[in-house]
């Protein structure tokens, strides 16, 4: 999930002026500007490490959407700074559990200090270690190592009902999908699996989302 964030501030600028810049140039965000306190705070460290691609607020919402749909247990692979989990446990019912794994021991633990008292399991790890949690209900591909693994391993993380969510396509008018002159293979076979109802759902004018529910 990777998305230009909007605050124009340099490298040197304070984080939290930089972050209240996105709720007063309403003009070019395509969603509501308020967030919430949980994923404010990852946006935060994410200005505070130097991160310009975080997970932006149309797909997040998105996330927030899908996620208070699902019971059971919802998962991320690859926790960044926290944003997309930050979006994931804003939208799941309480009783609905929240996990993300991330290989960058570095932020493993720092966003485990940042979560400590939220209701988030932050594991330091690589995401095929998810499947000791498995099945999931949803489950949101964010690591480009999980996008571009082979398909059958993901899906056995998923049980009958359960999504898989996947950001970052370039909207494309045509079929199959083009990016960068050539068929964009990830999106195509998603789209295409027969085991899935899957829909491309624009949530910007620059960026799409792939959402799969296994029947």
């Amino acid at each position: 999930m990777s998305e230009y964030l909007r605050a124009r501030g340099s490298h040197h600028a304070d984080p939290c002026s930089v972050a209240e810049q996105g709720t007063r140039h309403t003009g070019r965000v395509s969603a509501p500007p308020n967030l919430p306190g949980i994923v404010s705070k990852a946006l935060l460290m994410s200005l505070q490490r130097g991160y310009v691609q975080v997970t932006r607020s149309e797909t997040g919402r998105l996330l927030a959407a899908l996620a208070s749909t699902r019971t059971g247990t919802i998962a991320e692979c690859g926790t960044g700074c926290g944003v997309g989990a930050a979006w994931l446990r804003t939208g799941a019912p309480a009783q609905t559990k929240v996990i993300t794994a991330e290989l960058d021991g570095d932020l493993a633990h720092s966003v485990m200090e940042m979560f400590a008292d939220e209701d988030i399991v932050v594991m330091h790890a690589d995401w095929t270690s998810l499947r000791e949690h498995a099945p999931f209900s949803l489950l949101f591909l964010d690591a480009g190592s999980a996008k571009s693994a082979p398909r059958e391993g993901v899906i056995d993380l998923v049980g009958g009902g359960g999504m898989v969510v996947l950001d970052d396509f370039i909207p494309c008018t045509t079929w199959p999908p083009m990016e960068g002159g050539r068929v964009d293979m990830v999106r195509q076979d998603w789209l295409d699996d027969k085991r899935f109802t899957s829909v491309e759902v624009m949530t910007a004018s620059d960026t799409s989302v792939v959402i799969a529910v296994k029947t």
